[in-house]
């Protein structure tokens, strides 16, 4: 055998080796790439079947629609990190709307019903971290609990919609910062003056994308949620404060849910007692299709933000479909049966390591 033959055979097992290599040393992102993959087919797929598909103005807007669930998200992501769950987000983001909208409505400045709103999901993140902490109630059930307070809590304040016209409030969602950008349009790729643009609502929420994967990938915080997501009574062994975190988690899943609530109530222009209905589930989706195990300790931030943005494109394409709305949520199911055997998947393939 030639010694070029023996190059060309060597090749192919080299590559197979050093792909068995990465596949193995970082097989929590195999979900991240998986959930990209995905991202792009569906703009592929999209721009091939409607021609018009990708352009500036729906990716804009992309984020901007779902805004109020990346933060939600990214709240939801700190808690599955651990090991639990919070259902109560979805209440919470309409407790702390319709409470903020009544306190704007009565004339307090949006200065101080903002931190309000944000304050009043914390503290009922700490109730469900309590009971989840102290009196060790499953986190189902206490954020179940969570979930019926809050709501409940919504109901004391209004059972109508509460219009907002505060001008910081609206701001926060009619505001346009505009960029020129190219695209692919129906004669080829095309530059459009003005075409990207994102509000201050996806700021806000890229803000918070950002600070969270700072705090989870750099932080000795962000390293204990990890562990205990892991193995807590590891972590309990090796000292970390594992009491302490799991409150902090479901402190930082109410804050964000409470930052929702803003976002949210800027976006309808509202409060609404029953606003968020069903999107505790919308979130626990979007954040298991980017690629974070329910088990906890494995997961990123960023592959949540890209479960976001799978869920709001499979709504932009069932909406040019003009389909029946109940096909977002037949999608979603599939996808997230799809991520759950992958992520079954690579715990085996762990636990065999």
């Amino acid at each position: 055998m030639s010694s070029a033959t023996l190059t060309r055979n060597h090749v192919p097992r080299e590559r197979t080796r050093l792909l068995h290599r990465f596949s193995t040393r970082h097989a929590s992102w195999i979900p991240v790439f998986a959930a990209i993959a995905i991202l792009l087919a569906m703009l592929i797929a999209g721009q091939l079947y409607f021609g018009t598909f990708v352009t500036p103005r729906m990716l804009s807007s992309l984020l901007l629609d779902n805004a109020y669930l990346l933060v939600l998200a990214v709240g939801m992501t700190f808690v599955i990190l651990t090991g639990g769950i919070d259902l109560s987000v979805g209440s919470v983001m309409a407790f702390t709307g319709i409470l903020g909208a009544r306190m704007l409505a009565g004339g307090v400045p949006a200065a101080v019903a903002m931190p309000t709103m944000i304050v009043c999901g914390a503290a009922v993140g700490l109730l469900v971290g309590v009971m989840v902490q102290v009196f060790d109630v499953q986190p189902f059930i206490a954020s179940l609990a969570g979930m019926f307070l809050a709501r409940g809590l919504a109901f004391v304040v209004s059972l109508e919609a509460i219009g907002v016209k505060d001008p910081v409030i609206t701001w926060l969602q009619s505001a346009r910062f505009a960029v020129g950008g190219w695209y692919l349009g129906p004669e080829g790729i095309a530059y459009q003056p003005n075409g990207w643009y994102i509000t201050p609502t996806g700021i806000i929420a890229l803000l918070t994308v950002a600070a969270a994967f700072w705090v989870l990938q750099y932080t000795r915080f962000g390293r204990t949620v990890y562990a205990i997501g892991g193995n807590e009574q590891s972590a309990r062994l090796m000292g970390l404060p594992v009491a302490r975190t799991k409150l902090l988690v479901y402190v930082i899943s109410g804050s964000c849910a409470g930052l929702a609530g803003v976002i949210f109530t800027a976006y309808t222009g509202a409060g609404y007692s029953l606003n968020g209905i069903g999107t505790e589930l919308d979130t626990i989706a979007a954040v298991v299709i980017g690629g974070t195990l329910l088990s906890g300790g494995s997961g990123y931030v960023i592959g949540s933000l890209l479960g976001v943005l799978v869920y709001g494109l499979i709504k932009v394409a069932i909406t040019f479909m003009g389909a029946d709305a109940s096909w977002t949520r037949i999608i979603v199911g599939a996808l997230l049966l799809l991520f759950v055997v992958v992520q079954r998947i690579i715990v085996a393939r762990s636990g065999r390591r």
